[in-house]
């Protein structure tokens, strides 16, 4: 993150420079102009070059593809009868502070062609002089309430605000012109309650338009006048709602010092807001109150009253280049979207508005190749699902037979449906249903790219490209691949499958002749399907491609008594970044911390209110909660209020090492070398996995699509002691509380005792999570587990017992772990059973011992781990080293693992 900020300032520095120089450029123009009255033809040279110059230092936030993609789209948005239809920026008040970037930021597009209209409001600036002057601020429903002095004042301060943002303008070269009146008409709001405040009800966009004409910016305030030619007072947002309406503009942009909005619990920024599927169910939740669910019903009143191009967009004045020209966006986006359907047959979805839509769209139609008739009747020999939004503007047809790799036979969109974005959500909603896709591309397809970047792997032969995600293996693609033949579900022209190829790059070109198997990890952009008005999650490869940080940061534990809590602040001693700084633990408040080695620290006992308010202000990034279950969350919630009303950046992140939340949706679950590390990156509320169910899920991936539907796997596993936990000892000879283990080697006579025979809450965790990862989500993975606690102080031994679907070799089982492990730092591999040396104070996990049945329809497999370090400590570290944007390795020693 620090990298990509400092990436961040330079480019902007780059930008600035280009800026000013043009602006020079342009200043020399008028001179010359004045002294030669050079032709017109010189002066569009001029200004060409200009345009150039600007345009290709944009390819360096987004691709070239999107800035030329976005320039057409934008500049097509207006004409010389509507010149004012491509964005309405309403500017807060507090980003007129920094003048500077918020003048780049404008004059950037005025240097490409583009003219938006600029309203601004100056709230912060009027409160300030108000109370300067002796006037209390009153407020009323939150609206100002407005007498004849503190209007006064507010015309002098809009007037002044504007004449400063119009000079940093032309001081770039970027003409602008103040208009300050004679754009809204407005009656009383209400003047007995609010005095001198409007509520509008006409708008002359005239003004505006010929300022446009003449080649400036206009620069707007938010006064009104009545009819009777009375100023009046009208809240800057409301005021470019109205003018939207009037507008009817491609984009609404409200620029803010916060750069967005931002989940209320997890403290996330919302990426995209899609009103028609999301609206109800946001304003449901507890958190959305105040002022967000007043900004989410304006937004959506005023997007209601817009075509379904528009959309809104809340970012920081630095921000606007790349929200404008990248797929990726900045800010948050908010758009009234579109509802999508899934429906299992043709008359669902209406059958003559289907065969339009075949009629006009589908290549094979289109080229002769194939009917309407024909499409529809071969739709019908698989059960198959229909996707698609209200209009039609997308529609996209799975077949799915049963026990079968699903096949998009058909994507179909509309011009609008692909620069809308509602391809992408469409999309979308197919890969919630189906973990493993396969679908085709004609070559010449004009959506090309967004196959390629939305694939884990593709070939192209015969004019026909064959894309497919969920599945990196070739011999399970030339697999998969060779059963479709058979059943007729895809040509022929794509077998064999063929060697592997170096990776493509996402988005190429790719040539129409033969191309050998490539596979590879998507490059994608932070939410780089956004497209024009959506987005998705930031793919693995991107997240792990970040540049890591080195910023220090701050961390707070609670509950730091029991071994997995002395574990971790011993770990934490050798992280070169992240500092402990405060601990809390009851029994232990006042004693200093001995398993901490950076700097002392010394026990505290937090209470719920303590931790609200280190969050609110601030003093810590990361907590983690070590507490026993059903213990911590009055703590959670403590950090959620918090970081509510956390005066600067955004929320901490919270890593739980009980079982509260590893049930929970909202919460994301951390193994990184199964589930989503990009998942975890973008995360502030994260479950650490249980030690028992790390190693069973670790155990049990690599197998888990040769599984006997059915016959669930068995996983026995042997802990040493310390996994029972501790509880409290004797004090020491100074006073201290000590721990002790809840079970001694001694109690155990040197055996091992069985526990929790049935319904172990591990097992519930593993199959859980496991059914993430089966082609059919729908029907969840169970494994049967029983536990043993051992004489030993830790270190887990486990056995999985896995009944198989086929036939496998012992080879072909270490191999799959192979594959599915290679490049895990934490992993290792051994050909033999693996022992207690090889787990015990070891950082990471450890597999071998692969046997199968001499009938091959069992394998047997060995895994271990440390429960304290790899099932707990280690794993928080990775997730927290995640969390926070270091390396997921920094302050693990590799070299034990």
């Amino acid at each position: 993150m620090h990298a990509l900020s400092r990436a961040a300032k330079l480019n902007a520095r780059g930008i600035e420079r280009a800026v000013l120089i043009a602006g020079r450029r342009q200043a020399a123009v008028q001179a010359v102009r004045c002294r030669t009255a050079p032709s017109a033809r010189t002066i569009t040279s001029v200004a060409q070059t200009d345009r150039d110059t600007i345009t290709r230092l944009l390819y360096s936030i987004g691709t070239k593809r999107e800035v030329e993609r976005y320039l057409r789209i934008f500049s097509s948005s207006s004409d010389a009868s509507q010149p004012a239809r491509f964005a309405v920026i309403k500017v807060g008040g507090a980003v007129l502070d920094n003048l500077d970037e918020l003048a780049l930021s404008l004059s950037f597009l005025y240097r490409v062609g583009l003219y938006p209209v600029v309203l601004h409001g100056a709230g912060p600036q009027l409160n300030s002089i108000i109370e300067s002057e002796g006037v209390v601020p009153d407020y009323i429903d939150g609206i100002r309430v407005t007498d004849a002095k503190t209007l006064q004042i507010a015309r002098r301060v809009f007037l002044e605000e504007n004449l400063r943002l119009v000079a940093a303008l032309e001081k770039l070269g970027t003409r602008a012109r103040p208009i300050t009146s004679g754009v809204f008409t407005a009656d009383y709001l209400d003047k007995d309650k609010y005095g001198l405040v409007g509520k509008i009800t006409r708008v002359d966009k005239r003004p505006l338009e010929a300022s446009i004409r003449a080649g400036a910016l206009p620069i707007l305030t938010s006064l009104a006048e009545s009819e009777a030619g009375q100023i009046l007072n009208v809240n800057a947002d409301i005021a470019a709602g109205e003018l939207s309406k009037e507008l009817q503009p491609l984009k609404i942009v409200f620029l803010n010092e916060k750069g967005g909005l931002f989940h209320g619990v997890t403290g996330e920024k919302l990426d995209v807001i899609n009103l028609d599927e999301e609206y109800d169910e946001l304003l449901r939740q507890p958190w959305v109150k105040y002022g967000t669910k007043l900004k989410l019903r304006e937004f959506k009143e005023l997007l209601d009253h817009l075509p379904r191009s528009s959309s809104v967009a809340v970012i920081s004045a630095d921000s606007l280049q790349r929200e404008l020209f990248t797929d990726s966006g900045a800010g948050t986006l908010i758009r009234r979207g579109y509802k999508l359907f899934h429906h299992d047959s043709i008359d669902a979805v209406g059958a003559d508005r289907l065969r339009q839509v075949v009629r006009d769209r589908d290549p094979g139609v289109l080229s002769g190749e194939e009917s309407v008739v024909s499409v529809l009747d071969n739709l019908k020999q698989t059960p198959y699902t229909i996707y698609g939004d209200e209009p039609l503007d997308v529609v996209a047809i799975v077949s799915r037979p049963e026990g079968e790799v699903p096949i998009m036979t058909k994507l179909l969109a509309s011009h609008s449906g692909v620069m809308n974005g509602i391809m992408d959500n469409v999309f979308n909603a197919i890969k919630k249903d189906h973990r493993r896709l396969f679908w085709t591309a004609r070559a010449d397809d004009e959506n090309r790219a967004w196959h390629f970047e939305r694939a884990d792997g593709s070939f192209t032969r015969a004019g026909k490209s064959l894309f497919w995600y969920g599945i990196q293996d070739v011999s399970e693609v030339e697999r998969i691949v060779k059963t479709f033949e058979e059943k007729g579900r895809i040509s022929r022209a794509f077998l064999p499958v063929g060697p592997s190829a170096p990776p493509h790059r996402a988005g190429g070109a790719a040539p129409a002749g033969a191309r050998g198997y490539s596979t590879w990890a998507r490059r994608q952009m932070p939410g780089s399907s956004r497209r024009f008005a959506t987005s998705a999650a930031r793919s693995a490869a991107e997240a792990t491609s970040v540049a890591p940080s080195t910023e220090p940061k701050r961390l707070a534990l609670i509950g730091a008594r029991g071994f997995t809590g002395q574990a971790l602040t011993t770990v934490l001693s050798q992280h070169p970044y992240l500092n402990l700084t405060h601990v809390s633990s009851r029994q232990l408040k006042g004693y200093p911390l001995e398993t901490y080695t950076k700097a002392p620290v010394t026990f505290s006992d937090l209470s719920v209110e303590d931790v609200e308010r280190m969050e609110k202000d601030g003093e810590v990034d990361a907590w983690v909660m070590a507490l026993p279950n059903g213990v911590c969350k009055p703590f959670v919630d403590a950090v959620d209020r918090g970081s509510k009303e956390r005066k600067q950046g955004e929320g901490s992140v919270i890593i739980d090492l009980s079982a509260d939340y590893r049930f929970e949706d909202g919460w994301t679950y951390g193994l990184p070398e199964l589930y989503s590390r990009s998942a975890i990156r973008a995360s502030k509320r994260i479950s650490n996995p249980g030690c028992y169910a790390t190693s069973s899920q670790l155990l049990i991936a690599p197998l888990i699509e040769h599984v006997k539907f059915g016959a669930w796997p068995t996983v026995f596993g042997v802990s040493g002691y310390s996994g029972a936990g501790t509880v409290t000892g004797p004090a020491g000879a100074d006073g201290r509380p000590t721990t002790v283990p809840k079970v001694t080697a001694e109690s155990l006579l040197g055996g091992i005792r069985p526990y929790a025979l049935t319904d172990h809450i591990h097992e519930r965790e593993a199959g859980r999570h496991l059914s993430r990862l089966l082609a059919d989500p729908a029907s969840p993975m169970k494994l049967a587990f029983v536990p043993s606690v051992a004489p030993w102080f830790s270190g887990i031994l486990s056995v999985l017992s896995m009944p198989l679907q086929g036939s496998l070799t012992a080879e072909d089982v270490r191999s799959l772990y192979e594959k599915k492990y290679r490049g895990e730092k934490l992993v290792r591999i051994k050909k033999d059973v693996p022992g207690l040396p090889d787990i015990e104070n070891q950082h990471g996990w450890t597999v071998g011992g692969f046997q199968v049945h001499s009938e091959g329809d069992r394998a047997v497999v060995v895994g271990g781990l440390d429960n304290l370090l790899k099932g707990a400590a280690t794993q928080c570290l990775q997730n927290l080293n995640l969390a926070l944007g270091y390396d997921e390795f920094a302050g693990i020693p590799i070299a034990d693992a």
